[in-house]
């Protein structure tokens, strides 16, 4: 077993991550993923690790703050099972302190623990985050070609104006009615303010 101290967390760019999170994270995937930082979580020099901060989807942003440059959502965490226990919480910790130190435009990080997956926020609740409660429930779509689940906000979700390449397949899965509507569960909800501010957000 790894232990958590022996961790050594880095900013680092998508590409030497993106392998290992389509590998190792339930999702399988970082398509619609708008990415403001990733972090390599390694171990004696091995990759053991990967974490994805980005921006909301949609319009999302506005339970939160004032402004969508204001919040960052905790898009992707995972790393190996042969990390300690608490590796979560100690790699959660010194990405948050990286983002503090880099941009003060930050105020608060928001991250959901979907039950769908059987998650409920547990390493949330130990890394200081505030459970705001369940969300509602959404629309969702299965893909039987690929066994994949996707929110709808997938299907919305453009980049610089743009859908990415995967969003306009899927559009196009749906229009020829290759996707099965879904009812999602609600997502637990936890934000984690790096600034006390109490208009931040509200309940």
């Amino acid at each position: 077993m790894i232990p958590a101290k022996d961790l050594t967390i880095r900013e680092c760019k998508v590409s030497e991550i993106k392998s290992f999170i389509e590998d190792k994270h339930y999702s399988h995937s970082i398509n619609g993923v708008k990415i403001s930082y990733s972090f390599a979580v390694e171990h004696e020099g091995y990759l053991v690790g990967a974490v994805l901060f980005g921006a909301m989807s949609t319009t999302a942003w506005k339970r939160f703050a004032q402004n969508e440059y204001e919040v960052l959502e905790l898009r992707r965490l995972v790393l190996i099972d042969e990390t300690a226990k608490n590796s979560e919480s100690r790699v959660i910790a010194q990405c948050l302190k990286h983002i503090k130190q880099t941009d003060s435009t930050i105020k608060v990080i928001v991250s959901y623990a979907d039950p769908l997956y059987g998650h409920t926020g547990v390493i949330y609740k130990a890394s200081n985050f505030e459970y705001l409660g369940l969300g509602s429930r959404d629309k969702g779509y299965l893909d039987p070609e690929t066994g994949k689940t996707y929110h709808s906000r997938a299907l919305r979700t453009k980049y610089k104006g743009e859908y990415k390449p995967f969003v306009k397949r899927l559009r196009e899965k749906l229009e020829q009615g290759l996707l099965t509507p879904i009812t999602l569960p609600p997502k637990h909800c936890y934000v984690y303010k790096l600034h006390n501010r109490k208009d931040l957000y509200s309940k």
